[in-house]
């Protein structure tokens, strides 16, 4: 009997352990992925204001920045996606597979400036250059939704992060082998973010590019799964 309780104290504590793991593997998700975000704002901005820069320098025409801009907004984007976690990239390539070309961008702002009957070819010089003009602004600007949405992910994962701080510190201070269980805390919570990351990116690989609900369950499963099993070693 007493065996059977052991055990079955064991199996309870490894369970918790994985819940507070999967629980920083979450957060840490969130927070890679705004971090991210943040980055692709800031450098599309900087590279939007520097060619805006140096057309009223008259070191570019406004159709040299454009074609500038539609190139470094895309080379950005994809530089950017390599700092996502499995997750964060599976639902950028959902939301958008790859960047707009540049016949694309005019086609779309000149009938946002002029009309759905306009055509660029028909178009003065100076409306010509008000369509570049306007992708190079625009190239600096990121989608607010997708922006806010991403800040307030990045608030709860920090949350998460937290809560999953304080239970481990909880742990620790009451256990009788303190070290022992402080070395444990760490490992598995490690482990479950090192395997959330691992789950992803081979859910990624068999479920294809742009598939965010397959992903992230490889990434929960993979955390789970990694913190249990480092967990039931001790």
């Amino acid at each position: 009997m007493a065996d059977k309780n052991a055990k079955d104290k064991k199996l309870f504590d490894d369970s918790i352990g994985a819940l507070k793991a999967e629980a920083a593997n979450i957060g840490a998700h969130v927070n890679l992925d705004a971090e991210a975000r943040l980055l692709y704002v800031k450098q599309i901005a900087a590279m939007s204001n520097e060619l805006k820069a140096q057309v009223a320098m008259g070191k570019l025409t406004w159709s040299q920045a454009a074609v500038q801009a539609q190139q470094a907004r895309n080379s950005i984007m994809e530089i950017i996606r390599t700092r996502n976690t499995p997750v964060g990239r599976a639902i950028s390539e959902r939301l958008k597979k790859e960047g707009r070309t540049l016949n694309e961008l005019i086609a779309r702002k000149v009938q946002q400036l002029f009309g759905d009957t306009a055509k660029f070819g028909e178009l003065t010089a100076a409306e010509q250059n008000s369509v570049f003009s306007e992708i190079v602004i625009a190239a600096g600007k990121s989608d607010p939704k997708v922006t806010l949405t991403v800040a307030q992910l990045s608030k709860a994962g920090r949350g998460l992060i937290i809560i999953s701080l304080a239970l481990s510190v909880y742990t620790v201070a009451t256990a009788e082998n303190k070290g022992e269980a402080a070395i444990k805390e760490v490992t598995v919570t490690g482990a479950g973010i090192a395997g959330g990351m691992a789950g992803g990116a081979l859910a990624g690989l068999a479920c294809g590019p742009g598939a965010p609900v397959c992903v992230t369950v490889g990434a929960f499963v993979g955390g789970a799964l990694a913190a249990f099993g480092v967990g039931s070693l001790w």
